[in-house]
C-alpha cells in the first residue's frame, strides 16, 4: 500500500468518526444523504433549487480547521451554478432560505472523495459555513 493510500484511507477514517460523534451534538441535522448541517442563522426568503446561480459568502475548514478558501476573506460574495458544485453544496444550499446562514458537514463521498485538491487532501470530509446572500 501507498503512503498517499494509506493517508487517504486514514483520512476516510478520522472524517466517519469525526461524522458520528457530530451528528449527536445539538442541533445537527443529517440527510438521507449523510449530510449533516446546523442552521446558525434563519432567512426568511425563498429557496434555491439546482437549476439556480446562487450567491454566498462561505468560508471552508478541514476537520483539523485548516481554512482552504473563504470568500469571506476575499470580501467578494462568490456565484456558481448550483449544480455544478460539490454534491454536499449542491443539497445543502436547496435547504437555505435566502439570507440563512449554516454549517455544513460534508462527508468527502459528497465533497471531492479520493480526489486530491491541492489545499484539500483526498478523502476529506468539509465544514463549510455558508449565508446564501441571493439567487437567480
Amino acid at each position: 500500500m501507498s503512503i498517499f493510500q494509506k493517508k487517504t484511507d486514514n483520512n476516510i477514517q478520522v472524517g466517519k468518526s469525526f461524522l458520528e460523534t457530530n451528528k449527536t451534538k445539538a442541533g445537527v441535522v443529517v440527510t438521507g444523504s449523510g449530510l449533516q448541517y446546523e442552521v446558525l442563522e434563519q432567512g426568511q426568503g425563498d429557496k434555491p433549487s439546482a437549476q439556480h446561480t446562487v450567491t454566498c459568502h462561505y468560508e471552508g475548514r478541514l476537520i483539523d480547521g485548516t481554512v482552504f478558501d473563504s470568500s469571506i476573506k476575499r470580501g467578494q460574495p462568490a456565484s456558481f451554478p448550483l449544480r455544478a458544485v460539490i454534491k454536499g453544496w449542491t443539497e445543502g444550499l436547496q435547504l437555505m432560505n435566502t439570507g440563512s446562514k449554516f454549517r455544513f458537514y460534508i462527508p468527502s463521498e459528497l465533497a471531492y472523495g479520493d480526489r486530491d485538491m491541492a489545499t484539500i487532501p483526498a478523502n476529506s470530509t468539509l465544514i463549510f459555513d455558508v449565508q446564501l446572500i441571493s439567487f437567480k
